[in-house]
């Protein structure tokens, strides 16, 4: 599998950009798809929890789905995008339909397009609920998707001629699955609603008594004493804590800059200095040259004459030179996760046993000045592959955070750390 894996200058040219659709019409009903969806933490107040995701994950978001079952979840939309109240969300019915499979991986080829849907250990991924309008798109998402091991049913379109692949009949799948329908994130709801009713109905009866007392019931009219308003205390609400996965860098263009930018720093091999080991982080690829019977001059040269845009730095004795090159155009982006951390240390093990590669893995958890408790599993590997080729099989996982690259070019091998947030 990773020998075959893609290069360089294949993987530079892909294009991130995805069209999907926002609805299909089946057996003439439409179904909502391309929801974002989410675990649902607080089953108790749901309604708090999709509001808030509303204004902090998806800007504009006005509509919400809830699933219920095993674990629960939501999903959010905004109408501007052609959502529409009432409509079933198809990802959580056909999760229902096929509930006797925890994980699942599937595309149907529909009027509107190609629906791609992915559930893993009961729950729809964030992006696992996609109507592509190319089919290139919707093969290839599939493809990213087989890398992961333990699939209950992989389902396919059998021109595409994937071995151990089905092909269910798409509307008899919804027609049994749980309708699962849009509804208004600002709507009135639940208890909620009843507080408010009643809330209404004492105004009333007050009103009415009023409107008695003041005509039946009234005594002679006191004399009118000034009242003081009482003052005003502002109450200043407590702001949500972040969570460390709402800021995460996203791993692909760290996998993608670093390769990039390790490539280009080891060129640089100017007379009677060698170069160390070549390090990135989230945002920087660095390294150093030592000095052998080189000058500085000849080092500085070779710098300048590279075309990146280095920081630089000599060591007091002149005898170091540190190189470093910015990634260009980093965001922070949240990755929520999605699954548990024995589940996910399952995933993992199986996976790379699967490729015949040696990784260490360990439970991580922290806790937060708030007192919440985070939990990760941390992951540490060396490779010959370098990390285009390891984008390709861990980009997948939700919540996935990769905190230093190294490449050693003595032995030729890169060391891989890294962590994936889990439930």
């Amino acid at each position: 599998m990773l020998e075959d894996a893609k290069l360089f200058d294949e993987d530079g040219n892909k294009v991130a950009a995805r069209n999907s659709g926002t609805s299909m019409v089946i057996d003439n009903e439409t179904y909502a798809t391309s929801l974002f969806w989410q675990p649902m933490q607080n089953q108790e107040d749901p309604y708090a929890e999709v509001g808030e995701a509303a204004q902090s994950i998806m800007e504009g978001a006005d509509l919400f789905c809830i699933k219920q079952g095993k674990t629960p979840q939501f999903g959010i939309c905004a109408s501007k995008e052609g959502f529409k109240s009432g409509q079933a969300a198809a990802a959580a019915s056909l999760a229902s339909a096929l509930a006797r499979h925890s994980s699942f991986v599937g595309v149907f080829q529909v009027t509107e397009g190609w629906w791609y849907v992915c559930v893993r250990n009961d729950i729809i991924l964030s992006d696992g609920d996609m109507l592509f309008l190319r089919e290139a798109d919707a093969k290839n998402q599939f493809l990213s998707m087989l890398a992961v091991p333990d699939w209950g049913i992989k389902i396919a379109p059998p021109e595409w001629n994937f071995e151990n692949t089905h092909y269910p009949d798409l509307a008899g799948l919804l027609q049994q699955g749980t309708k699962f329908k849009l509804q208004k994130i600002n709507g009135l709801r639940g208890t909620k609603l009843i507080v408010i009713i009643v809330i209404a109905a004492l105004i009333g009866l007050w009103l009415l008594y009023a409107i008695i007392d003041n005509i039946f019931l009234a005594p002679p009219k006191p004399r009118i004493v000034p009242v003081t308003a009482p003052k005003m205390v502002r109450v200043i609400e407590k702001p949500t804590e972040t969570k460390p996965w709402d800021t995460l860098y996203d791993p692909q263009e760290i996998f993608k800059q670093c390769f990039i930018d390790v490539m280009s720093l080891v060129k640089i091999q100017p007379p009677g200095w060698s170069i160390g080991v070549l390090t990135c982080d989230q945002t920087t690829a660095s390294t150093s040259w030592t000095r052998q019977v080189g000058r500085i001059r000849w080092m500085e040269k070779a710098l300048d004459e590279s075309g990146l845009n280095l920081g630089r730095g000599l060591s007091d004795d002149g005898n170091t030179m540190s190189g470093s090159i910015r990634f260009e155009g980093m965001k922070q982006r949240a990755s929520f996760p999605t699954m548990m951390s024995g589940p996910l240390k399952s995933t993992l093990n199986d996976l790379f046993q699967s490729i015949g590669q040696e990784v260490t893995l360990a439970n991580q958890t922290t806790v937060s000045i708030e007192k919440n408790t985070y939990r990760a599993v941390k992951f540490h590997f060396i490779s010959n592959n370098n990390p285009l080729v390891w984008n390709e099989l861990l980009i997948n996982f939700s919540g996935l955070s990769i905190n230093m690259i190294k490449y050693d070019t003595k032995a030729q091998t890169w060391e891989y750390e890294g962590l994936i947030y889990a439930l």
